[in-house]
């Protein structure tokens, strides 16, 4: 499970649902060291950009072993996790179809918006309600691309980025995206077990494959059954079927060409993650992106380990991350 076993008590956790401009509702966490001394927030706050179809919580171990020496926020965006409007927790109970209401309410439809464009502004905006100067942020997948966008577009300045198999440049997008684009109201109004299974293996699809197959030939993931099914308790909420179909439809390579264009104007230490094996964006990504980039950013690559580092190995990702912050 993603929730840390080791939940010291010299942390304090604490949970907030802040209502940003356009009337989206953000679920945040915030972790920290309970004492004051001159060890807390030796190095600022750390901000944590989750990707798709994610949340923040997959990033609550490395949050509460950063937490030990600082303050760590992770942030549910709007359209996932604990952010998606009307989630109830439970499981689909029937099969009726279900489709969202037509409304002539400005700020309801911009709440509801899930593009990568409305996500950055977000970030920036929730920056200014913490009231935090320089953090450092972590960002995966569609997070890059939020971050990257918050940073060179939205002027949000960072202390230090570190981008982790992140979506940013050409080409991403996979056919089941265009596929999704293509039939989202059929996609949305599927079967409920038929949905729960599409989206376990959709996940299960992001982790690496063990090198030490069964003998059967199935094909296996670096993905325990308990992390398939946290992973995919989100979406498997009326609600979060809807959401599901909704955020891969949002999702455009279009918004995130602006980011690309402006990569060489970043204006902060960067370091690159990125899995070796991942499935879904080809780790030579890390070294474009790294060109792209000023400085000639460090590129640390983690072996056997696909788009989920922070679960395939998380160990190694901790020593990476912790030496990003020491420098």
């Amino acid at each position: 499970m993603m929730t840390p076993t080791d939940c010291s008590p010299a942390i304090r956790i604490s949970t907030d649902r802040i209502t940003l401009s356009d009337g989206a509702e953000v679920t945040t966490t915030t972790l920290e060291p309970t004492s004051h001394g001159n060890v807390v927030s030796r190095l600022g706050e750390v901000i944590i950009c989750h990707g798709t179809p994610w949340s923040a919580r997959m990033w609550l171990p490395l949050a509460h072993e950063l937490a030990q020496t600082n303050r760590v926020r992770l942030w549910d965006m709007p359209g996932y996790g604990d952010s998606i409007p009307a989630t109830s927790g439970d499981y689909i109970a029937d099969p009726s179809e279900t489709s969202a209401q037509p409304t002539d309410d400005p700020l309801a439809e911009a709440a509801s918006a899930v593009d990568l464009i409305t996500q950055r502004r977000r970030l920036a905006e929730l920056i200014d309600c913490w009231d935090v100067s320089n953090p450092y942020v972590i960002a995966h997948d569609i997070g890059g691309a939020v971050a990257l966008g918050a940073h060179l577009l939205e002027g949000c300045d960072f202390a230090s980025l570190y981008l982790l198999d992140i979506v940013t440049l050409d080409p991403w997008g996979s056919p089941f995206f265009r596929l999704v684009a293509e039939n989202e109201k059929v996609f949305a109004t599927l079967p409920p077990r038929l949905h729960r299974a599409l989206v376990r293996e959709y996940i299960a699809g992001a982790a690496a494959t063990p090198s030490d197959e069964s003998r059967s030939g199935e094909v296996r993931s670096n993905l325990s059954d308990d992390h398939i099914t946290e992973l995919s308790a989100p979406w498997r909420t009326e609600a979060g079927q809807a959401a599901f179909y909704r955020q891969i439809v949002a999702l455009r390579p279009e918004h995130t060409a602006p980011v690309v264009d402006h990569l060489g104007e970043v204006r902060c230490p960067v370091r690159i993650g990125w899995g070796e094996d991942d499935p879904w964006i080809p780790v030579d990504q890390a070294d474009r992106l790294a060109e792209a980039l000023p400085g000639n950013p460090h590129v640390t690559r983690f072996p056997h380990s696909g788009h989920l580092v922070p679960l395939e190995a998380p160990h190694d990702l901790l020593v990476d991350v912790t030496a990003w912050l020491d420098v």
